[in-house]
Order: structure tokens, then C-alpha cells, then sequence
């Protein structure tokens, strides 16, 4: 399904659902998140981190770590697909 990502604001992507509150928390709630966008939000935060403090899209967006590649690929073409790389501390 296309449309428009409700973190980047990028339209005619291909949409996915992503759990606000990760479901392993009880969470039902989903936004239409574009690929990158998913991707990059689990590549930087853990599930507890997006259960206590990042369970909404407005929370996402102001959050110093995404908002800077929420910047970067509201620039990029609708079908570009790039390489997200997990966070160091995550790798841990």
C-alpha cells in the first residue's frame, strides 16, 4: 500500500505498520511509517525505550536521534531505499 508516511511526511511511499507501543507492551495503536523511517526507529531505540518515552508520532519527530534523519529523508526521492545501520549502543 502507498502513501504518506505519518513521521516524514514523504508521500506515494510504500507504507508499513508500526506499533507506537511495541506489542510485547500490551500496544495495539499503529502509524503508516515508510520503510526507511521504520527501520530507522528500531535500528536506534530499544522496545522499552519507544514503550516509556516514544509511543507517539509527535515524541518521534522531537526526538533529537530520528529528527535529524527525519530531515535528511523528507530530501530523498520516494523509492530510495537506504541502508540503516543499527545504533552502537544498541549493538551492545
Amino acid at each position: 500500500m502507498k502513501g504518506m508516511c505519518e513521521l516524514c511526511e514523504r508521500d506515494d511511499v510504500v507504507l508499513t505498520a508500526h506499533h507506537l507501543t511495541p506489542k510485547e507492551y500490551g500496544g495495539t495503536e499503529t502509524a503508516k511509517l515508510c520503510l526507511p523511517c521504520h527501520k530507522q526507529i528500531h535500528a536506534l531505540y530499544t522496545n522499552e525505550e519507544l514503550a516509556s518515552r516514544l509511543y507517539t508520532i509527535e515524541r518521534l519527530q522531537h526526538d533529537e536521534n530520528i529528527a535529524a534523519f527525519i530531515r535528511w529523508i523528507r530530501k530523498q526521492p520516494a523509492d530510495r531505499l537506504p541502508k540503516i545501520k543499527k545504533a552502537n549502543r544498541k549493538k551492545r
